[in-house]
């Protein structure tokens, strides 16, 4: 990874068991995750492979979402499953969260 990143944000993952991860860097002066991102961090382990971690962002701060110790190289076949399904849930619960704010909105007039 290089200096001065504290990660890389996850952009899109395919749906496709061997479809893409689309990720950009999270320069380390970021204050902290956007609501429903994803920041992956990977750094080799110490014996093989690498340790690989996902943090995802909350209203209230961010949370560790998962961990992969010692993951084989093509650690982002592992994680995918991972990520994908987290940011569909995250991208539903948006929806139903505007839809609630919208409805409490027009419940008041």
């Amino acid at each position: 990874m290089p200096s001065g990143v504290r990660g890389a944000l996850v952009q899109s993952v395919s749906a496709r068991p061997d479809g893409p991860l689309d990720v950009t860097w999270l320069a380390a002066d970021t204050p902290r995750l956007p609501l429903g991102r994803i920041r992956l961090r990977w750094e080799p382990a110490s014996l093989a492979g690498w340790d690989v971690t996902a943090h995802l962002g909350l209203a209230t701060g961010e949370v560790h979402l998962a961990s992969w110790p010692a993951a084989p190289d093509d650690w982002p076949r592992l994680v995918r499953p991972t990520l994908h399904e987290v940011l569909g849930l995250s991208a539903a619960l948006a929806v139903a969260t505007a839809a609630l704010d919208l409805s409490n909105c027009l419940a008041q007039v």
